[in-house]
């Protein structure tokens, strides 16, 4: 029998934040006590996770003293070796505290700007401390409610800003370390700046070190606006900026659900795995997601190690689909290519193009090919449902 627990090459992790989300909502106080991050940590290492990612205020709150933070640190520190869990990434909070009202990066007040750079620098430290070697950016305040407040131009300079002071420094500091931009369209803010990965990914092209920044897509902030989530992580694939991913699910057109991965489109979670397993993907597979409200701690467990084992699931769905001999036959009919279109295709020439002026297509006869795509679809419906 297949094995579905997780192992140290799944790469999987979890946020603090994610096992320590303690149920509030906007319409509800918590549900679950406080546990202190080294606690977080051993519960991860009880489920088979094999990484931690944090906040800068996750690890250590924001008005912790120097000795505070020292005593944390070093619980933390004790708990990872402990479990055997490492740190590949690390983001700063900068959404959380209301000097963030009306963001951070591009906010209008100048003083709140160079608060967040002090916060983030300071927290890139404490990343690099723990062995992260990739930094989120989440601009969950990056926005407005009304255009009125606020000029959009400016919002993207001083983002650009920004984010060139903070490559700036890391290469100052020698840090071996990537910077990764996290889009989402809205929530907390009525619209949030780069609001899809899309949108990221041409914000990077005109930084000063484009080379040092990748984009962290999610599932839930791409669902929320409608979109193709898979088809947004393999366009930061084939850009070479898929630095990071966050993994969960959600009910497009809703309030960022964070649901537990696979828990809703399995249809869409199956795509994604078998993209990732199929490029090769090496990063983390780190679950941006919460249990639900109604929980106690050991249902937080069962939360994380369902995120785990529905991945392991689908990835051995994925390798079956890749082996399935129907499957892989009606893909190589779909795909027949008797060259006769290759004089015409690939790199421009100018003797490829007077050529092509000059050829004749029997469109009738072209658009007359069944594609066969509902037999494929079905088929492949067949093997998630267990019945191929």
């Amino acid at each position: 029998m297949f094995d579905y627990s997780p192992k140290p090459d799944h790469k999987f992790t979890f946020g603090l934040w994610t096992v320590g989300n303690r149920g509030a909502d906007p319409f509800g106080s918590v549900t679950r006590p406080h546990k202190t991050p080294a606690e977080l940590v051993h519960l991860l290492g009880e489920v088979g996770a094999y990484g931690v990612n944090f906040h800068d205020n996750d690890l250590i709150p924001i008005d912790a003293t120097l000795f505070e933070a020292e005593a944390i640190k070093k619980d933390f520190r004790k708990a990872l070796t402990d479990t055997g869990l490492v740190v590949p990434m690390a983001t700063t909070n900068l959404f959380s505290d209301p000097i963030f009202k009306d963001g951070a990066f591009t906010s209008n007040d100048p003083r709140v700007r160079a608060y967040a750079l002090q916060k983030t620098i300071n927290a890139i430290d404490l990343g690099v401390e723990f062995g992260a070697k990739t930094y989120v950016f989440w601009g969950g305040r990056e926005g407005t409610e009304t255009d009125s407040s606020k000029s959009a131009l400016d919002a993207i300079q001083r983002s650009r800003e920004a984010m060139n002071f903070l490559c700036e420094y890391v290469l100052d500091r020698k840090y071996d370390l990537k910077l990764a931009l996290e889009a989402k369209p809205n929530e907390p803010r009525g619209d949030i700046y780069n609001p899809t990965t899309g949108h990221m990914l041409a914000f990077i092209t005109r930084l000063d070190h484009p080379e040092m920044v990748g984009v962290n897509p999610e599932v839930a902030h791409e669902h929320m606006a409608g979109i193709n989530f898979m088809h947004g992580v393999a366009q930061a694939w084939e850009a070479g900026k898929l630095f990071h991913i966050d993994l969960n699910d959600q009910y497009p057109g809703r309030y960022d659900q964070d649901l537990r991965f696979g828990s809703r489109d399995i249809k869409a979670a199956f795509y994604l795995v078998k993209f990732l397993e199929d490029v090769g993907y090496q990063g983390s597979r780190h679950f941006d997601a919460h249990a639900y409200r109604t929980e106690d701690y050991e249902g937080v467990k069962d939360f994380a190690r369902g995120c785990m084992r529905t991945y392991v699931i689908l990835k051995e769905k994925a390798a079956q689909f890749n082996a399935d001999p129907e499957i892989q036959a009606l893909l190589a009919e779909i795909n027949a290519d008797d060259h006769a279109m290759t004089p015409f295709l690939g790199e421009y020439t100018t003797e490829k193009a007077d050529a092509l002026k000059l050829q004749l297509f029997d469109r009738p006869a072209v658009a007359s090919r069944g594609l066969q795509y509902e037999r494929l679809d079905q088929l492949t419906i067949d093997l998630l449902l267990g019945v191929r």
